[in-house]
């Protein structure tokens, strides 16, 4: 005799997946204009290309930037979680790439933005919210099965 598993109902208090992405997106592009507002080694030629440079920096850090913390996991977990400032670095040169009117001016502009990013994202990793599922709800759907 074999237990039947049936597929759990789906969480309403998770958010979609592309609710998710979206504040992740816009979490991350308002720091940039943050760190573009009190930073004077990071400029921008104009609205236009700060805009440039936060959609880009959005896309990066919600697509691009996943991918990379989990390739970097075991370096992280042997530094304490250290190596994802390297991630958030790596973000902000890349934007840099793409974004002709955007531009860190120097290696501590760019040291001093990334702690910025790197801090709010690490603050945003522990507060509960619709970007991610706690662990209560991930303990509630192993109960059911999921």
């Amino acid at each position: 005799m074999t237990a039947t598993r049936y597929a759990a109902k789906p969480d309403r208090s998770d958010p979609p997946l592309v609710v998710r992405l979206g504040i992740s997106w816009l979490t991350n592009a308002l720091v940039l204009l943050i760190v573009t507002a009190l930073l004077s080694g990071v400029t921008a030629t104009g609205p236009v290309a700060l805009l440039e440079a936060a959609a880009v920096f959005g896309v990066l850090n919600t697509v691009l930037k996943p991918l990379l913390r989990l390739i970097t996991l075991p370096i992280a977990i042997l530094t304490l979680g250290v190596a994802w400032f390297f991630v958030s670095l790596l973000m902000l040169v890349i934007t840099k790439a793409i974004v002709s009117g955007f531009d860190i001016h120097g290696f501590w502009a760019l040291v001093e933005a990334t702690l910025i990013v790197w801090a709010v994202n690490l603050m945003l990793d522990f507060v509960p919210g619709p970007w991610q599922v706690t662990g209560k709800r991930r303990r509630r759907n192993r109960r059911r099965g999921a």
